[in-house]
């Protein structure tokens, strides 16, 4: 691997769309990490991917779990020395969410914790890994419920989707690419919420209209921008996204 070999750690790269996005980032000429909470299951879908010839390795990152964020970090830094992307895609959905006044105060921590903290989590870890880079990239996998604009808007074909849970985690995650982006401006590091459609992965229980190699396309294109690129933007397929 020569110096500008790009490095990308995706979280929750052993399924659904973040399987998708390794695939495509590696294609891409990109070293891709595969973050995933069960390290078989990342192990699995890395050997597939190294078969076809692609530089890929599995690492375990739980987002519930400090530690495995801390260690792959460590090991991110041994080996490559800094971070050139980080795609923020994994997340959760939780049977008992649903309306604020059905859903589980449960079902709504479970939610918060991983969708919003516990990226938060690996983001600050990885940060540090960004700055060595000369153009860090992070992606963060929200939502178009994540909108407050659109759950707030009668019209929309989304206004019924009343998950109280989800949707604050994603409006959560949003939040953090606003004050991130932000935070960050006139750093090499660029921050962007990309909302990749609906697709049919386990987490919609096999509903949606584009196939996992349809939805990681924007959040490629997000996780690949140059010199250009643009912060502090919440997009999906058809355009931009009102917060």
């Amino acid at each position: 691997m020569n110096d500008k070999t790009k490095i990308a750690l995706v979280t929750g790269a052993n399924k659904g769309i973040g399987r998708e996005i390794a695939r495509q980032l590696a294609e891409a000429g990109v070293t891709v990490i595969m973050g995933a909470r069960d390290l078989k299951r990342g192990q699995a879908a890395a050997r597939e991917f190294a078969g076809a010839g692609l530089a890929v390795e599995a690492m375990e990152i739980d987002l519930h779990r400090q530690d495995t964020i801390d260690a792959a970090a460590q090991a991110i830094s041994g080996k490559y020395g800094r971070l050139d992307i980080l795609v923020n895609n994994a997340g959760i959905i939780d049977a008992e969410d649903g309306p604020p006044t059905k859903a589980t105060a449960a079902s709504v921590k479970r939610l918060m914790e991983t969708n919003f903290i516990g990226t938060l989590c690996v983001t600050q870890t990885m940060l540090p890994l960004l700055f060595q880079s000369k153009a860090g990239r992070i992606v963060n996998l929200s939502t178009t419920l994540g909108s407050l604009s659109v759950n707030g808007d009668p019209t929309s074909p989304y206004y019924e989707a009343r998950l109280i849970g989800y949707n604050a985690s994603k409006a959560a995650l949003n939040m953090l690419t606003v004050q991130l982006a932000a935070e960050l401006k006139g750093t090499s590091i660029v921050v962007n919420s990309v909302a990749p459609g609906y697709v049919k992965t386990d987490l919609t229980g096999g509903n949606g209209y584009m196939t996992p190699a349809e939805g990681a396309r924007l959040p490629v294109q997000y996780a690949l921008l140059g010199e250009d690129a643009v912060s502090g933007r919440f997009v999906e397929p058809q355009g931009a996204v009102a917060w």
